[in-house]
């Protein structure tokens, strides 16, 4: 491929293993970030030292005004236009319902639910003229069947996969394809704080997942080969749904 795909959340774990990923396809990669500069310039550097093309892109997702302002340069028409809409950004605070602070669920929904829209509506458009895009966004087991302890990061995911789904009806006539990747148990620092041996029980496969592995399927997704998918969740759990 030698399209411009953009990847939110990309300095660490699984949005900057689908960055290293897109850009060994043969895609040049913006990386976002919000704050974790040190990550986000390491993802750069090894995309550039194996040979690929990557430059950062520093903005808030849940702010509107700053994702219009970072995303300004690609939402016209020609040449400067961003193929490929990786919306991974997310964060997460366990905490049983009835003690989740609203800072937090504001935190966690506008990150999922703001930055899907802040970041997708403005590049929407260029790709219906353009006639191809592909749009993916990275969810979560959790939005599917629910977590305790994760009451608004579930009803976060669980709307982004009602979006996915609406907005693939919407668009598809003009090949722009919308999908949605719901991992399971991935080994990232979200479960750097949770026995791992008590966690890989509950896995049929009885390991943890890997964020290259989920990769590979956004790299796929992304691809020609998948023109005619659509609408679609798809979970990588190793058999836990």
């Amino acid at each position: 491929m030698t399209r411009l795909a953009l990847v939110t959340g990309a300095s660490s774990g699984i949005g900057a293993a689908i960055a290293r990923e897109l850009a060994a396809s043969g895609c040049r990669v913006l990386l976002n970030y919000r704050s974790n500069e040190r990550g986000a310039v390491e993802v750069r550097d090894a995309i550039v030292a194996a040979g690929g093309e990557a430059t950062l892109l520093r903005f808030d997702v849940a702010n509107a005004a700053e994702t219009t302002a970072a995303l300004a340069p690609w939402t016209g028409d020609g040449d400067a236009v961003i193929d490929i809409v990786v919306n991974n950004a997310g964060v997460v605070k366990d905490s049983p319902f009835p003690t989740q602070a609203l800072a937090d669920w504001e935190r966690i929904t506008r990150t999922s639910l703001d930055g899907f829209f802040n970041v997708t509506r403005p590049l929407v458009m260029p790709l219906v003229r353009r006639r191809w895009g592909r749009i993916i966004n990275i969810a979560s087991l959790a939005g599917l069947v629910g977590n305790r302890g994760q009451v608004s990061y579930s009803a976060a995911k669980a709307g982004l996969i009602g979006a996915t789904r609406s907005l693939s009806k919407e668009v598809a006539k003009r090949n722009v394809t919308v999908n949605a990747v719901a991992p399971g148990l991935i080994d990232t620092d979200m479960l750097k704080q949770i026995p791992v041996d008590d966690l890989t029980k509950m896995i049929p496969m009885r390991r943890l997942g890997l964020p290259s592995e989920v990769a590979k399927l956004v790299r796929f997704l992304a691809s020609d080969d998948a023109a005619y998918i659509t609408g679609q969740v798809i979970t990588i759990d190793g058999g836990l749904a």
